[in-house]
């Protein structure tokens, strides 16, 4: 089904936002960003220059909205819009580069850190065709980046042709021209991404690019293509590509950054309980007007706009203010900002009100944070109270806990006896993602040998959902390793595997140490697969001859803290959870000692995002 139409905010909240509500005008610019970030992002192909785009764009529609006479048409505007600053930015970068004629490669080469097809990729976590489109992507010509996206949009049914007729100022016949040409650049794209990618490869065409620095570009795209077209190894691997609108419809828009998206407010997430009482803070007319560059994070509603160089701000902290640990509380001279976070596979939608003199903190602070959860007296308060993001319980259903409102629960098929026709319905039925076989290579877990992971996999697979890698319990960058030797006997029977499950226990009790040897496993693992991680089990435990030492309480949250913060950093890490939610005398590094006691650790992952 067509989801074109679901990033516009609703007229009469248009209206409202015209005759100056300013909450209207904050929902309105909430529910605006994605779409716009989507088309701003793909244009400027992840240039370091997109955050100001988008925020120039908003202002835009802020200062010129009451001029709006149809409401109902306010979607085509604003693309309209956008793509005008699109243009503009493109016109002052190339007066730039006329002028400054030594300095192309500095204004010329979009941020590694941010590229839009890679970003997409990673986050949206294509696979096989999917994937190869979104690469061939950064082979295009410049003019035709623009066009690519209003159109990838319009197959993710976001757009109406109609609207990128207007928005482009062209007729539906020189626009189909435009489209058809445009796609047939990608295809020709998509044959050189796939014979780069073959193994074993045609050495014709390695001497062909034996020249080529590595960097996707329109005058390699053709060279290559040329060879590709005539070659008959490099021909053949071409043959069974699927037609790209059907590879593109019913994506969804890319997730917007942590930066961002940390700032906008969403309808799955609901007011916490005990709202912090604070001044309101200036909305988004105000920072129309007085907004400096950077501070588009700021612009996304009034339940976080913040002005940095105004004195009002609002902070957002556990649920237990006096119990927050010393490294959560902020300074009497910082200037703490309220959190919030969008659905990280759906554009946000405005958040419920909240009263003009409430700030209130999320009942979820971060999609990507997650925890480990068995039942205990009072886990589902706990859960709800701890602003995980979601969560599993090493089974495809969740018995007596109850999910809290904007969590969601992840299944798992946890060893080979799980693989059966009522566990893979119920998997399919609790959600998108799926969670496999875990800790295999330990005899006391799921205990499999990777040629039976192999045999059960395609049952998995036939679930539809999004597959995590069986998560081994050490050795997941190890050559030869389980994990190693699943995933090349995966590739080699052409299963599908969505994304890397990884479990680390750090047995270093020093922060900085133990965060640090995390970081380095889990860029090993990156390294190696070049697929998106879940961390799903993770903390501070030291294993000796069977038995578990853990550290102190304080050293267990200053770890998390840090720990997390890291993984925030790290963009293929899509997820993570703690180890776990319960805390017992065996479970020392849980977070909650009943429904509403929550360990210093418990309130160190309140913090967490």
């Amino acid at each position: 089904m067509s989801s074109a139409g679901r990033a516009a905010p609703d007229p009469g909240l248009v209206v409202a936002a015209r005759q100056g509500d300013r909450r209207a005008l904050d929902d309105v610019v909430a529910a605006s960003l994605p779409l716009v970030y989507n088309i701003v992002g793909r244009a400027l192909r992840g240039h370091a220059d997109v955050d100001d785009v988008v925020q120039e764009t908003l202002v835009r529609v802020i200062r010129h909205l009451p001029a709006l006479n149809d409401p109902a048409a306010y979607r085509s505007w604003l693309v309209a819009i956008t793509i005008r600053q699109v243009r503009d930015w493109d016109q002052r970068r190339r007066v730039a580069l006329n002028r400054d004629a030594g300095l192309d490669a500095i204004h010329n080469v979009p941020d590694p850190a941010s590229d839009f097809a890679g970003m997409t990729i990673l986050r949206l976590g294509l696979t096989d065709q999917r994937r190869e489109v979104a690469e061939a992507t950064r082979w295009l010509d410049p003019d035709d980046q623009e066009l690519l996206s209003l159109w990838w949009l319009e197959e993710t049914g976001e757009l109406t042709r109609a609207e990128i007729a207007e928005a482009a100022s062209l007729s539906p016949g020189h626009l189909a021209v435009r489209i058809h040409r445009m796609k047939e650049q990608i295809q020709s794209a998509r044959g050189v991404v796939r014979a780069l990618r073959a193994r074993p490869g045609c050495p014709d065409l390695g001497a062909v690019a034996a020249e080529w620095d590595g960097t996707p570009s329109p005058l390699w795209r053709k060279r290559l293509a040329r060879h590709v077209r005539d070659c008959a190894f490099c021909g053949r691997l071409g043959a069974a590509f699927l037609p790209i609108d059907r590879l593109l419809a019913g994506m969804s828009l890319l997730p917007l950054p942590a930066g961002l998206s940390a700032h906008v407010p969403s309808a799955t997430v609901p007011p916490a309980a005990a709202p912090a009482v604070v001044p309101h803070p200036p909305g988004v007319a105000e920072l129309a007007v007085h907004a400096p560059r950077g501070l588009i994070p700021y612009l996304a509603g009034g339940v976080v706009a913040a002005v940095l160089t105004i004195t009002t701000v609002v902070v957002a902290l556990p649920d237990d203010p006096a119990a927050a640990p010393s490294w959560a509380a902020p300074t009497p001279s910082a200037a703490p900002v309220a959190v919030a976070s969008a659905s990280p596979s759906s554009a946000p939608s405005p958040s419920p009100r909240p009263s003009s003199k409430a700030a209130v903190a999320p009942a979820v602070s971060s999609a990507r944070k997650g925890v480990g959860v068995w039942n205990f007296a009072g886990a589902s308060q706990a859960l709800a109270s701890s602003k995980a993001g979601w969560y599993y319980t090493w089974g495809t259903q969740h018995p007596g806990i109850s999910t809290p409102r904007g969590a969601t629960f992840v299944p798992m098929i946890r060893s080979a006896e799980n693989v059966t026709a009522a566990e893979l319905t119920r998997a399919k039925a609790a959600g998108p993602h799926l969670l496999t076989f875990n800790e295999p290579d330990l005899p006391e877990q799921a205990n499999m040998t990777v040629a039976q992971a192999l045999d059960l996999w395609p049952q998995l697979m036939a679930t539809g959902s999004r597959l995590g890698s069986p998560a081994v319990a050490f050795g997941g960058a190890d050559p030869q390793g389980w994990l190693d030797r699943f995933m090349t006997g995966a590739e080699a029977r052409g299963h599908r595997v969505d994304f890397i499950t990884l479990h680390w226990y750090g047995a270093d009790f020093t922060t900085a140490a133990a965060v640090n040897q995390l970081r380095q496993y889990l860029q090993a693992v990156y390294q190696r697969y070049h697929k998106p991680i879940w961390l799903t089990e993770f903390a501070l435990i030291r294993y000796d001859g069977g038995r578990q030492q853990f550290p102190g309480q304080e050293q267990q949250a200053a770890f998390l803290t840090a720990a997390t913060g890291m993984l925030g950093q790290l963009s293929y890490v899509q997820r993570y959870a703690w180890f776990g939610l319960p805390a017992t005398d065996k479970d020392r590094s849980g977070l909650f000692s009943d429904g509403t006691r929550a360990t210093v650790i418990g309130r160190a992952f309140q913090a967490a995002r």
